[in-house]
């Protein structure tokens, strides 16, 4: 007598669940972990690569108002030392002529004259005097500003050509440069500009009798 065992083959037969259909396999979830981590990571370094961009494009506006503003600093400060070294170019020339004016040497004329022949940045210390000759000590920072004073006084109808300069040396100086101290020499063109000395009071006459 055959036996056919139905149930076996009724359960060979059946269809897979829907559950075991759409079940996760260990290697696609760690397919699916690293994919997650991988896109995370990438708009990480997006987001960090902007922001270093607009961090970036700040700084530049940054730097580009700053310059500017450096440029009219500048700006100001050069128009500030040409104002101050032309009122000390002034004052120099007023104190200088109110400090012969003292010392009597020479007519206001001769005076004014010198002061004129002051080139810029080139300033006078002192000044003196021996009969119709005179020394003139100075100090500038320029060879060229020496030269032209030389020149100016020598282009004076109230000097004697030449003006000699006496002596020059170069002084170093951190600040401003190298410092040009200087002496020359110059002599009224006639001995009438030269200052006469004071004349003495003269005797009382005696008394007639």
């Amino acid at each position: 007598m055959i036996r056919i065992n139905l149930l076996a083959v009724e359960r060979g037969t059946k269809r897979s669940t829907p559950a075991a259909r759409t079940a996760i396999t260990p290697g696609q979830r760690v397919t699916i972990g690293a994919s997650l981590i991988l896109l995370v990571t990438v708009l990480g370094i997006g987001w960090w690569f902007w922001s270093l961009r607009m961090h970036s494009a700040q700084l530049d506006e940054d730097i580009a108002r700053a310059e500017t503003e450096t440029q009219q600093l500048r700006s100001v400060l050069a128009q500030v030392q040409k104002f101050e070294t032309r009122k000390a170019q002034l004052q120099q020339r007023v104190t200088l002529i109110e400090q012969l004016r003292k010392g009597q040497l020479g007519p206001v004329h001769l005076l004014d004259e010198v002061s004129k022949s002051i080139p810029d940045r080139l300033w006078l210390i002192t000044m003196a005097q021996q009969a119709d000759a005179f020394t003139i000590e100075g100090q500038t920072t320029s060879l060229t500003s020496l030269s032209d004073f030389v020149s100016n006084l020598e282009a004076s109808t109230w000097f004697k050509r030449p003006v000699e300069i006496v002596d020059s040396t170069v002084q170093p100086n951190s600040q401003t440069g190298d410092v040009v101290r200087f002496t020359i020499r110059a002599n009224f063109n006639n001995q009438d500009l030269a200052p006469k000395p004071p004349v003495a009071p003269r005797p009382p006459a005696p008394p007639a009798h």
